[in-house]
């Protein structure tokens, strides 16, 4: 633990405005990488934010101007090698944080990352894993798993692949180079990509248009997406979706349109 981190600060800042959760990585002295007590502190956050009726959705971000995170924090991971751990691989399962937010694969509530700098390793897999990405302009992504020895197991290799075209992806998960915002935003990765002291701004605009839209609607449409992505479009017309069916059944399906018929603004209540 570095000189600078009192053993009884929390890594991970939680608040709650209204219906958003802010949850913030606060290791900004180490660009907020992610130690096992980190992931711990996370788990039992989206554990709660899962829980909580009354949030709507949740921006991820992290402490500081100069990284989102860098990821894994590889001094913890060197002193737990030489104490015999093995070699993780693929997810989480067995160690803190499980399941991570990389691997929350039924979180249907949305979540945008605000990406303030260099998201590096698992830094950058968190953000994949998020519904909306707004980066500021000097941020930096990379995936630089291969050139320590290790592989991008938090979802790296089969987000990035998935996300944008699959010989792109394969040159940046082969050789670690980073990214820009801009770049990032050209291959669809990110939402928006503006100056560091626009960002705050444009992550609210998301938010704001996220709560004006319906809040089981938009659980739905999250399901929906991800778990027909791979489905013949057949299949995905006659599939399940336990959240759509809990938007069909909800009042918030018949009070969209008598609002409009009463040219009114809708009031949702997630029920």
């Amino acid at each position: 633990m570095s000189a600078m981190e009192r053993d009884d600060a929390p890594h991970v800042q939680y608040e709650k405005r209204g219906r958003v959760a802010y949850i913030t990585l606060s290791r900004p002295h180490v660009l907020n990488a992610m130690n096992l007590r980190m992931h711990g502190e996370l788990a039992e956050i989206w554990d709660d934010f899962e829980r909580d009726d009354s949030l709507w959705l949740a921006v991820l971000t992290g402490a500081g101007e100069r990284a989102f995170s860098v990821g894994q924090d590889l001094k913890e991971l060197a002193a737990r090698n030489r104490n015999g751990a093995s070699a993780s691989s693929f997810g989480s399962k067995g160690l803190p944080g499980w399941p991570r937010l990389t691997e929350r694969f039924d979180m249907a509530k949305p979540v945008i990352a605000r990406v303030n700098g260099y998201a590096l390793g698992g830094g950058f897999e968190l953000a994949l894993a998020c519904d909306i990405v707004v980066a500021a302009e000097h941020a930096q992504f990379a995936l630089p798993e291969a050139g320590l020895g290790l592989i991008a197991g938090a979802g790296g290799v089969f987000r990035l692949t998935r996300q944008m075209p699959f010989k792109a992806a394969m040159g940046y998960l082969m050789t670690g180079r980073r990214m820009t915002a801009a770049r990032a935003l050209q291959f669809g990765l990110v939402n928006d990509v503006v100056p560091a002291d626009q960002l705050d701004a444009c992550v609210d605009g998301w938010v704001q248009d996220i709560l004006r839209s319906a809040p089981l609607a938009v659980r739905a449409i999250k399901q929906v997406a991800a778990q027909s992505a791979h489905l013949p479009l057949e299949q995905a017309f006659s599939a399940r979706y336990s959240c759509e069916d809990a938007r069909r059944a909800s009042d918030d399906c018949r009070e969209g349109p008598a609002a409009f018929a009463e040219k009114r603004p809708p009031r949702w209540s997630g029920r």
